[in-house]
């Protein structure tokens, strides 16, 4: 991505972020790659690119702290191109590369090549993160310093476990240390086991393997206890049950210095998507009760849980054409995440603010950064038409993979522009 050789500015757009609710009109000015002016200054001087926001609204990009770009790897499934073009449709300015790549991204060397290949081919800002054991098999360290070094955010297990509380309470003190964050998924292997559905009224009916709540709120226990003991920044990656919710609340309340995250998919869906045997659905961690959801969404208000993210996992048709328990786990979710954060809205469960934050506000701050609409802010918007609809569909979707959780139904919320450093990753005709 080359920086911001333009001048810009935005007219008639509505703004809103954390400090802004949508309801009052502004024009911004951007230069440089940075926000240079908002309101009556904005307007002055000459531009080189005017945008009209009419009917929209302007917010920071989204950040998403959970995306799988599939490269280095299976080409089939994505490459950092299609799915980076596929984050900035949905409105993404910036993503965290999972470290679940082929071959893993255990050293300095995958790291710069992502770095590299981003640089590119990416419309978008791309930040790895590293694998926090070696091939992510929990057991030996990676070299986090050197990691680091090259360009991580943080450090990940991508939701595999480690092989014993020994090495997890050794890799937290290592990355105390070294004064890095933490990204891990709480999962107790041993009882999720070969599960694929949650543990309850739907698998019991279809016959389908469970995985149980416990093999969640144990794992998260365990992390909040020695994230309390070693001083480590922890974030946990996709919660899925209410009560993990109240145990980190109850960490938070202690000092603890723990952030949370959870999937669109999570806030919108429960177990009931599965009583089709629609493979679209086979998730990990899987999709839960009606009472966890509403756990989980209270937990987004409150504050608690601080970012939502996509959880993006594009597969090739193949992966996802079998007995639903041979399916791969996953869902395309990052051009949808908008549309389905929109129903939450029109369903009263959050307000539009409280979701613009949990793409922004919520997640620059894990990743000590700040997103708002302010001056000297990096220009990196999202500028929103939240009343157009779209359909998701084949001939529509950007990634490479199809399974998005939303299909063939209009969708409300169409992205117009997505802005990175002021340069635009999505635009006209891109919709």
């Amino acid at each position: 991505m080359s920086e911001q050789q333009t001048t810009v500015r935005i007219i008639h757009g509505r703004l809103l972020d954390a400090e802004h609710d949508g309801s009052v009109t502004a024009s911004l000015l951007l230069q440089g790659g940075h926000i240079a002016a908002i309101g009556a200054e904005a307007e002055l001087g000459d531009v080189d690119r005017v945008i009209d926001a009419s009917g929209c609204l302007v917010s920071p990009g989204f950040i998403d702290l959970n995306c799988n770009l599939r490269e280095p790897g299976n080409g089939q499934k994505g490459n950092i191109a299609s799915e980076t073009l596929a984050a900035a449709r949905g409105g993404f300015s910036t993503v965290c590369a999972s470290p679940a790549t082929s071959p893993v991204n255990d050293s300095s060397a995958v790291t710069n090549l992502i770095s590299d290949v981003a640089e590119t081919q990416s419309p978008i800002r791309v930040l790895p993160l590293g694998a926090a054991t070696r091939g992510l098999e929990g057991e030996l360290l990676s070299d986090m310093a050197g990691l680091s070094r090259a360009g991580c955010v943080a450090l990940s297990n991508a939701g595999a476990q480690m092989r014993n509380s020994r090495i997890l309470r050794r890799c937290m003190a290592y990355a105390r240390t070294f004064d890095l964050t933490l990204m891990l998924a709480p999962v107790n292997q041993a009882l999720a086991a070969d599960g694929y559905a949650h543990d309850g009224l739907v698998t019991s009916r279809l016959g389908l393997l469970g995985i149980p709540e416990v093999a969640e709120t144990t794992a998260v226990m365990e992390l909040l206890l020695l994230a309390e003991e070693t001083g480590v920044r922890l974030h946990l990656n996709q919660l899925s049950c209410g009560r993990s919710v109240a145990m980190v609340a109850d960490a938070q309340k202690r000092g603890v210095a723990v952030t949370a995250d959870v999937a669109m998919h999570q806030l919108l869906f429960t177990e009931d998507a599965l009583a089709g045997f629609d493979s679209r659905f086979h998730v990990r961690p899987p999709l839960r009760t009606e009472a966890d959801r509403q756990g989980l969404l209270a937990g987004v208000r409150d504050g608690v849980i601080g970012a939502i993210v996509s959880q993006h996992q594009p597969h090739d048709s193949a992966a996802k054409q079998a007995p639903l328990g041979a399916t791969e786990p996953g869902l395309s979710t990052v051009e949808s995440v908008l549309s389905m954060g929109l129903e939450l809205v029109n369903d009263g469960e959050l307000s539009l603010q409280q979701l613009v934050s949990s793409l922004t506000y919520g997640p620059a701050g894990v990743l000590g950064e700040t997103s708002a609409l302010r001056v000297g802010q990096r220009a990196d918007l999202c500028i929103f038409d939240p009343d157009a609809s779209w359909q998701a569909d084949d001939s529509s979707l950007v990634s490479i993979g199809k399974h998005a959780p939303v299909r063939h139904c209009p969708l409300k919320g169409v992205v117009r522009h997505t802005l990175c450093a002021g340069n635009e990753a999505w635009g006209p005709g891109g919709d």
